[in-house]
């Protein structure tokens, strides 16, 4: 449970990393750390980087899958279909659903 002036801090910091400003190396490693405990952290994080990497806004149904955070942040962590173990099927995937 995060308290509401860290809860504001870390709204403040990624909507900075979304706008693609600068953030320094400390609030990133603030983020971090609330990346990998708390899950509501990791999904405002995963929306600020697709912010990040589109440049722009989004429209019709591109916003509506961002609401739904059904996108993933990373170019690189894509689905493979051809990894046969299930384990490997999921190699791209984000800590906390390996984890899990």
């Amino acid at each position: 449970m995060l308290t509401t002036s860290t809860r504001l801090k870390l709204q403040l910091i990624l909507r900075r990393m979304a706008e693609d400003s600068s953030v320094s190396l400390s609030d990133r490693v603030d983020l971090q750390r609330f990346d990998e405990c708390d899950r509501t952290v990791s999904s405002w994080l995963s929306r600020a980087r697709r912010r990040q990497l589109a440049g722009r806004r989004l429209e019709g149904l591109e916003c509506f899958l961002e609401e739904l955070d059904l996108r993933n942040s990373e170019p690189d962590q894509q689905y493979s279909p051809e990894a046969d173990d299930l384990g490997d099927w999921f190699v791209g995937a984000d800590p906390w659903l390996r984890r899990d």
